[in-house]
């Protein structure tokens, strides 16, 4: 664990399309060892924010840290689990070779994966109960099993910090405890995982930190104190009807 203070530090981020603020002057930041919720509106800038940390993004302004140091020092500590609607099913490629290719950041593009890391491959699906589709073409999974292999793939890269954006999105509920068995097990082996999130109800029963995001940071911290109606009205509009205020008074 580093000596740092905070795993991921965000300075004055400001982030734009086409001359159009997607993130504001944005401060963060977030200690080691949380699993923490991003949420907001649609729109919100919520995964642009963890593709701008993961140098995907160029911004505009603003300076990122990760373990106080900059990301390439960093890239190899860190996982990160897309979009299942930005991945390309139809590539020809089997279940295994998909987990495999989390160990490709440590092994670098020379060296090829061995028995080790076919093990840890294994491994991996064994946990997530996708071993018996390890020979499957990654296109024949369902949508909740394709989200189990790229679960598995960065769970054998052993990151200090995971980003997942929607991971809970479209999977069937067997599926969405496995998830959360998942990143509930790496928060206790003191991993940082920041999940991009929009189930408003499962917010405090899933995650011990939360990020209320839109365009600027609405609050960020400990579930408890953050996460609250004032909060949620400020990052979603005071006239905005939402389940989550209704079927949640006391908040």
């Amino acid at each position: 664990m580093s000596q740092n203070k905070f795993a991921i530090e965000v300075d004055d981020l400001t982030v734009a399309y086409h001359q159009k603020p997607v993130l504001w002057d944005i401060d963060l930041k977030i200690p080691h060892g949380v699993l923490m919720a991003i949420v907001g509106p649609n729109g919100a800038g919520k995964s642009t924010l963890i593709k701008s940390i993961m140098n995907l993004v160029d911004p505009l302004a603003g300076t990122i840290t990760i373990n106080g140091d900059s990301y390439d020092s960093q890239k190899k500590k860190i996982a990160y689990v897309p979009q299942r609607g930005s991945v390309d099913w139809d590539f020809p490629t089997k279940v295994l070779d998909v987990v495999m290719m989390g160990t490709y950041g440590k092994l670098g593009w020379i060296k090829r994966p061995g028995k080790k890391e076919k093990d840890q491959a294994i491994d991996a699906l064994r946990k997530l109960e996708m071993l018996d589709f390890k020979d499957r073409q990654i296109s024949q999974l369902s949508g909740g099993q394709q989200q189990r292999v790229f679960l598995a793939r960065a769970l054998v890269q052993d990151a200090d910090i995971y980003f997942m954006d929607e991971p809970f999105q479209g999977v069937d509920a067997t599926t969405e405890v496995a998830i959360i068995a998942l990143l509930k097990e790496l928060k206790e082996q003191g991993k940082t995982v920041v999940v991009v999130h929009h189930d408003l109800d499962t917010v405090p029963e899933y995650f011990n930190w939360v990020l209320l995001l839109n365009v600027k940071v609405v609050a960020c911290g400990a579930m408890e104190s953050t996460f609250t109606t004032e909060n949620l009205k400020k990052a979603y509009g005071s006239k905005h009807s939402f389940a989550y205020l209704l079927t949640n008074p006391e908040n």
